[in-house]
């Protein structure tokens, strides 16, 4: 495949899971049975800003970029779509959907934006542009302050799902669902993400075995 067209296909690629992210995000807060941390504070800043909530996200995620500097965490062209494109994508998919009426809808809906969120993300992280304003953070914790991943993702997503909570955030069953379930969820489906033709990043295959001659018999005089 020419290195053009690849290339091209990637960015799809990375539209397509960028905007199928701010759908899943938008479902969450449609469903009304909680929603994950970082929606949480953005739901928590939507009631104190008269911003929608597609355009505090993406301020969010500009302002957690400045982040980065302290901790030189280098964005690619990825982080930069990321944080411009989901938030319009959820105000998008806020507009268009309703509110379930019932409580079985809510849940579907729920269970809906947890599968459509997790094959979002190995989908726009499959096509190799950089991670997420907010993933790249917790990378830079880890990185620069030594603390272990699991420690700097949990000081930061508790930090913000209290914030946010205090705010009038919607935390919920949701909200520990989505905590324990996303990774999971994500794990097994990004090895078919990179299996594309034109991924940057595809699973090795194993070598063949090459046979090895029997050594040669030694001949004794």
């Amino acid at each position: 495949m020419p290195r053009s067209t690849a290339l091209s296909l990637r960015f799809v690629q990375l539209a397509v899971g960028l905007f199928l992210y701010g759908a899943s995000v938008a479902l969450q807060v449609r469903a009304v049975v909680g929603v994950s941390s970082w929606t949480v504070l953005t739901q928590g800043l939507e009631n104190v800003l008269p911003w929608s909530f597609g355009v505090i996200t993406v301020v969010s995620s500009l302002v957690i970029l400045l982040f980065w500097i302290p901790l030189r965490q280098k964005p690619g062209i990825g982080t930069l779509c990321n944080a411009l494109a989901i938030g319009p994508a959820a105000d998008l998919v806020l507009w268009l959907v309703p509110e379930p009426g019932s409580l079985v809808g809510r849940v579907l809906l729920f269970g809906g934006s947890l599968v459509l969120l997790a094959v979002a993300t190995a989908c726009y992280i499959g096509a190799g542009f950089g991670t997420g304003a907010r993933d790249g953070l917790m990378v830079g914790l880890h990185e620069r302050l030594g603390w272990p991943v699991w420690v700097a993702r949990t000081v930061v997503e508790v930090t913000v799902v209290v914030v946010g909570w205090l705010l009038g955030g919607d935390v919920g069953v949701g909200t520990v669902i989505a905590a324990f379930a996303i990774g999971p969820m994500v794990q097994p489906l990004m090895r078919h993400f990179r299996r594309f033709p034109w991924s940057p990043v595809r699973e090795a295959r194993p070598a063949p075995a090459t046979p090895v001659p029997d050594p040669a018999p030694s001949i004794r005089h």
